[in-house]
């Protein structure tokens, strides 16, 4: 059997630039809804996006790689990235509004 252990990991990331009205939290929950990872993202009133990912180290580091590229008609200006410990506290990805 040749299978790669995955190490689950976490990190809570925010995204600022012009990444509010140009479809950013839609981008980050489709590639961690295909790619089994938990948490949520929202948008911040200072005009940032802020995410929690849980999930296999290798697609915690693509998602975060994603969040520094953004979609078609963003402008990442920062990315803050602080590692965390995996809570297994959501069983999904999704949206927070709060």
């Amino acid at each position: 059997m040749n299978k790669e252990l995955s190490i689950a990991t976490a990190a809570r990331v925010k995204v600022e630039g012009r990444v509010q009205g140009v479809g950013f939290r839609y981008f980050v929950y489709r590639f961690a809804k295909r790619n089994d990872i938990t948490g949520w993202v929202r948008n911040l009133d200072d005009g940032s996006v802020e995410a929690h990912f849980e999930g296999p180290e290798q697609k915690i580091g693509q998602i975060i790689q994603l969040c520094h590229e953004g979609p078609v008609g963003s402008n990442v200006k920062k990315v803050s990235v602080e590692e965390k410990q995996p809570t297994h506290q959501w069983d999904e990805f999704s949206f927070r509004y709060e």
